[in-house]
């Protein structure tokens, strides 16, 4: 079969057909600012499978043969922007304030287990960002809090008897390779200083590799956020720029579906354009040095 160089003239009743099975797979809502977008990303995948009309294209993605076609095309229409260390006020919240209220909570309960869900990973900067934050916090928080717990040597990124587990989620399968491998550039380690390069990864030419004791902390999984077999029993939930996807409906039961993630007293993260605002009431906003989090409502509290 040749090449397939021209572009495909989509009817209104094909767009809404597409708009549709991306909704109904993933609840990525297209409207009519975006369907540009949806249609420039369907025709890479037109000329990648050499079709020449939607109707071929469509039948192949309804097909049990091209369950793998729909992922790649899903992956194609989330923008997988990322950096470490992204809206640092946020995260300087999460460490300063939000960590230091679980971890007191933990150990009045003597519960030393930390589990954190970033939703939305993509190439898992946010992710190891995360981890180190935690790492460091941790470090401090032992520092004043010291338990009788003997420290092994060589001395551990996670002083015991804490354990911090983080689960990072995406669609995008490529994107879940990229972060498990750790591999990241110059430009990409730009937000990183010189002392966290030093303590987290390791240099090989002009790359930065993450450390194995970091990585072990980070388990990558795929995860489609419009199903019910989610992460639960997180303490912190991270879900940044990613229900700009979603329309008004998805974004709730997403965040119905985040409140049964949490504990109880369990922190949600949005992105800096998003809010929980008319949307649910079992969250209440923690506003801090400009940076923002969601605590959960314990119902009937």
């Amino acid at each position: 079969m040749g090449t397939i160089t021209a572009q495909i003239q989509l009817t209104e009743a094909e767009l809404k057909l597409l708009q549709t099975l991306v909704y109904q797979e993933c609840g990525m809502f297209f409207d009519e600012r975006r369907s540009h977008f949806l249609k420039d990303r369907l025709q890479r995948r037109l000329k990648a499978c050499q079709l020449d009309s939607f109707y071929s294209y469509y039948r192949l993605l309804t097909s049990r043969e091209g369950r793998a076609e729909l992922a790649l095309l899903l992956e194609n229409l989330t923008v997988n922007e990322t950096s470490f260390f992204r809206n640092r006020p946020q995260l300087d919240l999460l460490q300063k304030s939000v960590l230091e209220e679980i971890l007191r909570h933990k150990q009045e309960r003597r519960d030393w287990n930390i589990r954190i869900w970033s939703a939305g990973c993509s190439t898992g900067q946010e992710a190891y960002s995360v981890a180190m934050l935690v790492g460091d916090a941790l470090a401090y928080y032992y520092l004043r809090n010291p338990l009788p717990f003997e420290m092994p040597s060589p001395k551990p990124l996670i002083p015991p008897p804490w354990k911090l587990e983080i689960v990072a989620s995406d669609i995008s399968y490529a994107s879940l390779r990229t972060a498990q491998e750790g591999l990241y550039n110059e430009l990409q380690m730009e937000p990183v200083d010189y002392t966290t390069r030093l303590r987290y990864f390791e240099k090989s030419a002009d790359k930065y590799t993450v450390k194995a004791q970091l990585k072990e902390i980070v388990q990558f999984d795929f995860h489609n956020l419009k199903t019910e077999f989610l992460p639960r029993r997180n303490d912190i939930i991270l879900c940044r720029n990613v229900m700009i996807y979603f329309d008004e409906a998805e974004q709730k039961r997403l965040i119905e579906k985040f409140w049964h993630c949490l504990n109880p007293g369990g922190y949600l993260f949005v992105g800096h354009a998003e809010s929980l605002f008319g949307l649910t009431q079992k969250f209440r906003m923690v506003h801090e040095n400009n940076g923002t989090a969601y605590k959960r409502i314990e119902v009937g509290a």
